[in-house]
């Protein structure tokens, strides 16, 4: 693509909107290759009425992009009315309805419908580009709505705008399927001397492959998350006739670069304007949201996207987070740091981009146990970041404490509970999770069991760690603190045992040893090991020190009186221990006990309530249940 930015018609005629999509793409190329102020700044001037189809949404989208990444409710307000700009341009360039009686018709008549197939076929390109447009404005605000909602009353009025996108997404989508098997079947067969621009087995030439990405990109999204909605949000989605196949969400964000198993990579001169942003949504699922689902994930083919954007934006922010996040998946921490560190470097325009760096590089740390590295990240992160301060600040908190160092410790803990944020009225439950870890520190005198590793562990750092680190470094730590613990049994040590909280940290340090096990036995099916990597234990030995840590959990579990989670993240693990060494009915059964609502860290006269992470933990639970169905790897 030329470094100049192409020129814009003027004055504008709606008539011929399409004619900015040349404009907007070489935009949104330079916001991607980390150009970002290039990319406003061509998009105010272009087009400083905001009254262009393309130019005010595409415009609406980087503000959009901005308020996500501040996550201050100014920015997200700003955000919301740039958006709502956008959805009122995209009305203006749509087709309009007919009068009451013909849209009363349409109920009769399918032809006349104003909400079918038919009716997109008698628009202008322009007014599907605008219908196509609007369902994306109005994605992105409410998106936007329901960071920035304060209560479920307008997180419900988001939700129900959500509907609507799907609805007009769908409707797009069936369109561009009765009209391509049409093309195809009335042309001539492919040895006929057909010019290029109308091959029969090209798509349908009167749908541009910019309407056409963006079809893929919405409706691939939509069957995606819906696909991953939690088990019991699914009743009242399919009420509304919504049901997500991830499978075919995944395949429509190919089709936009070409990526299936039988296509061609789309070329930069052949793509659509929203390319980009598909295989950037591939990207997240694949090396992001693969944390809390297994279906569907494909590491190498995010490998293959990856490959192929970092030569085309070498220098491109999110595409070296990316090349990150693929480093971490693959339990390559300090190849992730120095990606993180690139991303930090490749641009200076959206300082907000720099804290999604140090958030991967304090986690990173943590998978090579470099607490104090990990603390002045987390310190950083506290002093400018605004997307969560409770956990930044409780992070640092967490590695001081591990360090040694309680009195900094301390003052970090104390202002923990005064940060937490709501969404949509509701409390984070990460939140909420390292409030009640810092009430703990407090009333136990300034003492807290490995909570820099029990963050490692909240954060995947563990699973992500190289095994070296992990039997070098976090598995003595582990031993370390169950010695200060003067032994596991009980009768060891009755002044011990009398001390408040005793049994919960024998739980936890049982619990983190059985994970950091867990993964020197098995590592993660997607990590790439060293060729010389060093352990001085055979699988099979430690195999059976993370079993026999994970039932030490289930055994003191009723004596547990705060962290209740332990013992459901313990059934979990055991459950994908078992997988792992082939015993699929025995995870079954510690998966199922996990789902069953059934309160496993307490006697029969033991009372049950909700416990930190449960969401969480159940759609992670789910998704494993689904893997072994499937016969892969956990």
């Amino acid at each position: 693509m030329s470094n100049l930015p192409p020129p814009v018609n003027n004055p504008y005629d709606p008539t011929n909107a399409l004619d900015d999509i040349p404009g907007l793409h070489w935009a949104l190329h330079e916001f991607l290759q980390s150009r970002m102020h290039e990319s406003e700044r061509y998009c105010e001037q272009s087009d400083p009425d905001k009254q262009r189809l393309y130019f005010a949404t595409g415009y609406g989208l980087i503000q959009c992009v901005k308020g996500l990444m501040s996550f201050e409710d100014k920015d997200l307000l700003a955000s919301i009315n740039h958006t709502k700009h956008g959805i009122s341009i995209a009305s203006a360039h749509r087709k309009r309805p007919g009068s009451l009686a013909g849209r009363l018709a349409g109920y009769i008549v399918p032809s006349l419908s104003t909400s079918g197939t038919e009716w997109i076929a008698g628009m202008t390109p322009v007014e599907r580009h605008a219908e196509l447009v609007y369902a994306e404005s109005l994605y992105q605000k409410s998106l936007l709505g329901i960071v920035y909602s304060g209560d479920w009353l307008a997180f419900i009025r988001e939700v129900l705008n959500m509907r609507t996108t799907i609805s007009i997404y769908r409707q797009l989508g069936k369109w561009i399927e009765t009209v391509t098997p049409t093309h195809e079947l009335t042309s001539p067969p492919p040895s006929s001397p057909t010019p290029p621009s109308t091959h029969p087995y090209l798509p349908c030439p009167s749908i541009d492959p910019h309407f056409r990405s963006g079809v893929y990109l919405g409706l691939g999204m939509s069957h995606l998350v819906l696909s991953m909605m939690p088990g019991k949000l699914l009743p009242l989605v399919e009420l509304f006739g919504y049901k997500g196949d991830r499978k075919f969400g995944l395949e429509l964000l190919e089709r936009a670069g070409g990526w299936g198993a039988n296509g061609r990579v789309v070329e930069r001169d052949t793509e659509g304007v929203r390319r980009a942003i598909c295989d950037m949504s591939l990207l997240i699922f694949h090396l992001v949201l693969s944390a809390f689902t297994f279906e569907g994930v494909d590491v190498r083919k995010a490998a293959r996207v990856l490959e192929w954007n970092l030569k085309r934006y070498p220098n491109g922010v999110f595409f070296l987070f990316g090349a990150g996040r693929l480093a971490l998946v693959r339990s390559q921490p300090s190849k992730a740091l120095a990606y993180y560190a690139r991303a930090a470097q490749a641009q200076t325009q959206y300082r907000n981009l720099h804290h999604i760096s140090w958030w991967e590089s304090a986690v990173a740390c943590l998978g090579l146990w470099r607490v104090a590295e990990s603390r002045s990240w987390w310190g950083k992160l506290g002093g400018e970041a605004t997307w969560s301060k409770a956990i930044y600040t409780y992070g640092e908190a967490a590695c001081l404490a591990t360090l040694g160092e309680h009195a900094q410790a301390k003052k970090l803990m104390e202002r923990v509970q005064g940060l937490r944020q709501k969404i949509a009225g509701k409390s984070i439950p990460v939140e909420k999770f390292v409030a009640r870890k810092a009430r703990k520190y407090l009333s136990q005198s300034d003492k807290l069991l490995l909570p820099a590793l029990e963050l490692a562990y909240v954060f995947h750092a563990i699973a992500h760690a190289p095994r070296e680190v992990i039997a070098r470094e976090m598995i003595p730590a582990v031993r370390g603190a169950l010695g200060e613990l003067g032994g596991v049994k009980k009768g060891n040590d009755k002044k011990l045992e009398s001390r408040s909280g005793y049994w919960d940290d024998v739980c936890l340090a049982r619990f983190l040893e059985g994970v950091c096990w867990r993964f020197v036995a098995y590592p993660d099916p997607d990590a790439e090991l060293e060729p010389d990597e060093k352990i001085p234990f055979s699988p099979e030995d430690a195999r059976a020190y993370s079993e026999g840590a994970f039932r030490a959990v289930f055994e003191h579990g009723p004596n547990i009186e705060l962290d209740h989670y332990i013992v459901y993240f313990a059934h979990f693990e055991y459950g994908r221990l078992l997988a792992r060494s082939g015993d699929k009915d025995g995870a079954r059964t510690q998966f199922n006990l996990v789902m069953s609502g059934k309160a496993l860290e307490v006697n029969a006269a033991g009372r049950k309530s909700k416990y930190s992470l449960e969401n969480a933990l159940h759609i992670r639970t789910n998704a494993a249940l689904e893997a072994l169905d499937q016969n892969r790897l956990l």
